[in-house]
């Protein structure tokens, strides 16, 4: 090992001895500088559950208005566990990771069968509930609970591996691991809670994970050894992902009297359960979507080209083509719908991966040129 690495790694072993000193001017930082966020004001064990659960792969300024909107529907666990899937779904459309919500609920019914309607204030309660795993079991636990839990997310991993200049991949079980049992010492028994939310606040908004961090910002800019190594363009160090499976999609939107089709996906799978405008696999020209229509047993009256498509999801990318079909009569077909503009509005959730036709559709009031 080169000796400037050597010696590197002989600071970071010293900081991480003494990391728990650096837990003061956390929380004089976090005391000044935190955000205002609605789930911060008040944090009782439901609304912090559902802002953890929203937050996952969602940002915050996203998150914040679907929060209110979702409390003011259902204000208490017993209105989540009762609530019916379409309108649940209706409430999350938009914010993506469906599963993420039907986990909420069933976590909710759970919670009303064998916990008296009480969430669990422990780790390892909270854990046995659908969609909760180590870091939001210990969010909730230190959060709402005053719990000494170490949270660790992609937040707190980042900012501990800047921290010592660790050089781990902190996607790797056992670097989280080892930072969890380094933020487990830095928590103060007086404010688990609040120290929490001051690591994943400076993960958020000063050691950011894309472009350059805030270090001017930091209240750990003296101590952080990637910043005085100038290592923070390295570190966190991420193993590659795979690239994302890119797949062709040819969608309709069918109109007809006045009504949408929209057709329910499969139980399983991506979007599983879900609402979406048909469709298939493949790229379709216009002749040929006119055709695969037709044989479905739809009257086209017209048919236009809709603007190309994109939308990413974790592990696949879907490349859409669309078209704007108006049909004579509302053709009953299995699995499928004929909903009005209000209803759609109202009552179905579409996922967003539709929403860039959707959102089209009032557009064509006057209608296309005769095929």
């Amino acid at each position: 090992m080169p000796i400037d690495a050597l010696l590197l790694k002989e600071e970071g072993a010293a900081l991480s001895r003494r990391i728990k000193d650096l837990t003061p001017q956390i929380l004089a930082w976090y005391d000044g500088a935190a955000r205002v966020l609605p789930w911060r004001q008040n944090p009782r064990p439901y609304p912090v559950w559902l802002s953890e659960i929203m937050l996952q792969q969602t940002r915050v300024e996203a998150v914040i208005p679907y929060f209110h909107r979702f409390l003011a529907a259902l204000p208490e666990i017993a209105d989540l566990a009762a609530c019916p899937e379409e309108k649940l779904l209706k409430l999350w459309e938009g914010l993506g990771y469906y599963n993420r919500v039907r986990n909420l609920q069933k976590a909710a019914r759970t919670v009303m069968a064998e916990y008296g309607g009480r969430l669990p204030d422990t780790e390892a309660e909270l854990k046995k509930l659908p969609g909760i795993g180590d870091y939001t079991a210990a969010a909730i636990a230190s959060i709402a609970y005053g719990r000494p839990a170490a949270a660790v997310d992609g937040n707190v991993l980042r900012v501990v591996t800047r921290i010592l200049a660790s050089r781990g991949d902190i996607l790797s079980p056992a670097v989280k691991k080892a930072v969890t049992a380094l933020v487990r010492e830095m928590i103060p028994p007086e404010r688990p809670g609040d120290f929490t939310q001051a690591m994943m606040e400076i993960g958020a908004t000063v050691c950011l994970p894309n472009g350059a961090p805030l270090c001017g910002q930091c209240p750990l800019r003296e101590e952080c050894l990637a910043n005085r190594h100038g290592l923070t363009g390295e570190i966190p160090v991420k193993a590659e992902k795979k690239a994302r499976r890119v797949e062709q999609r040819t969608l309709f939107a069918v109109l007809s009297q006045g009504r949408l089709l929209l057709h329910r996906r499969p139980a399983k799978g991506l979007l599983a359960g879900l609402w979406e405008l048909p469709g298939l696999a493949g790229r379709l020209d216009q002749a040929a979507a006119l055709a695969r229509l037709e044989k479905l047993g739809f009257e086209v009256e017209r048919i236009t080209p809709l603007p190309a498509a994109q939308h990413i999801f974790t592990h696949i990318q879907w490349e859409m083509t669309g078209y704007l079909a108006e049909a004579a009569s509302p053709l009953p077909l299995e699995g499928c719908v004929w909903v009005l503009p209000e209803e759609l509005e109202h009552s179905y959730a579409l996922p967003s991966a539709f929403l860039p036709y959707a959102r089209l559709l009032p557009r064509h009031s006057a209608p296309p040129e005769k095929i």
